[in-house]
């Protein structure tokens, strides 16, 4: 056997066995917990083969025993589960105001979230805030550097056009970076990079709205608007991670066509406030004008309402969805109006008679959804077996 066989043998080795302990720790996580004989039934290993991966497992601090359960005769088998503290994801977040930062234990419980305001979106001003925000979520003495999986990074689109930013919803003097080897310098971790729409609808199928769903659209308010696409249950990323640029879309309005995110999202609403004297800072500022009824605010709502109908229909009829879930950085209430608001095209194929959900819902994730979906991705690779093919 030559050097290159060798190396390729050893190659699949260490993927096998990367491939088994990620299959094991995912059947285990969706039980709650199970046996080693249950786990050699479930993964298709030998009792032995487990009993291996399990000793790792447990020596890596990723599983404990959680007693005994009796299921007949003789000794009760015992039990594991994943250790919520044998590990942790990070999600970062950076839009061109803000950094957000969230911390995941092993059963996706958030253990620290953080913002910091970004005076400026340049390179050097994200990374003393990100930094930042690292070592406040590593102040835990249970979460230390060694203990930190990787990290989600989620930033707004689009990725890798080259061109200069056209929209204040985007980042500034990014043009040139690679974002994945960037943070992935800056932070001494793994990094998965990932559009804030699409890591929105990841952490909404997690625990919001679409849980159990297989097909939905996630519109995300950001600065400006995105929009997240899960199709048969995988994300929709295209060819150069740019899917669902929906923003960038020219939509008719009662000033002629313009782009969607240019009269539908949170910079549009804060340039029409600032226009008519009211300075808005954040999402708070925007439910407090919103809850005294201001004048200024419900008029941007109502010129919101056509052209937002447009991109509605556009999703339905081309992506089929079971649902388009609202979500992001706007207020509840807000997001609460434009639903009601939204005015259903008579053609479009979601207008069914058999539906199971509402054609329009709001996310139950929160501002922060985004985030949080950068740290379930990190996760979700940790408890998802993927083996390559290694062609001879």
């Amino acid at each position: 056997m030559d050097n290159r066989s060798t190396q390729m043998v050893g190659a699949n080795a260490l993927r096998s066995r990367s491939h088994n302990r990620q299959m094991v720790l995912g059947h285990i996580r969706q039980s709650g917990q199970m046996g080693r004989a249950e786990i050699a039934r479930m993964s298709g290993l030998s009792t032995q083969a487990v009993s291996n991966i399990i000793s790792d497992l447990q020596d890596d601090g990723w599983l404990m025993e959680c007693g005994r359960r009796s299921v007949g005769r003789g000794q009760p088998p015992i039990q594991y589960r994943v250790n919520p503290e044998g590990g942790y994801a990070l999600g970062i977040e950076v839009r061109p105001d803000a950094v957000f930062a969230a911390l995941l234990d092993l059963d996706g419980r958030t253990v620290f979230s953080e913002r910091a305001t970004l005076a400026s979106s340049d390179p050097r001003s994200v990374r003393t805030q990100v930094l930042k925000l690292r070592d406040a979520a590593l102040v835990d003495p249970q979460v230390s550097q060694d203990k930190l999986l990787g990290a989600g990074v989620v930033l707004p689109g689009p990725f890798g056009t080259g061109a200069s930013p056209r929209t204040d919803s985007e980042l500034q003097n990014w043009q040139a970076i690679d974002p994945r080897n960037w943070f992935s310098e800056v932070l001494g971790l793994p990094v998965e990079v990932e559009n804030d729409a699409n890591a929105a609808a990841i952490a909404e199928g997690v625990t919001g709205v679409a849980f159990g769903l297989h097909s939905y659209a996630f519109l995300y308010f950001g600065a400006g608007l995105g929009l997240g696409l899960i199709s048969d249950g995988r994300r929709l990323s295209g060819g150069h991670g740019n899917a669902g640029e929906i923003g960038r879309i020219p939509v008719e309005t009662d000033q002629g066509r313009q782009a969607l995110e240019q009269v539908v999202s949170r910079v549009s609403a804060q340039r029409h406030l600032a226009a008519e004297g009211l300075q808005v800072t954040g999402i708070e500022d925007i439910a407090a004008i919103y809850a005294a009824g201001n004048p200024a605010l419900m008029n941007w709502l109502d010129r919101a309402a056509a052209p937002l109908s447009q991109a509605v229909a556009m999703i339905e009829n081309l992506f089929d969805p079971q649902t388009i879930i609202f979500g992001g950085a706007m207020p509840d209430a807000v997001l609460d109006h434009l639903i009601g608001k939204v005015a259903f095209h008579p053609d479009s194929v979601s207008d069914r008679p058999d539906r199971a959900y509402p054609r329009l819902m709001r996310g139950g994730s929160g501002r922060m959804t985004a985030t949080l979906g950068g740290a379930a991705l990190v996760l979700k690779q940790a408890f998802t077996p993927r083996m390559s093919v290694v062609q001879s």
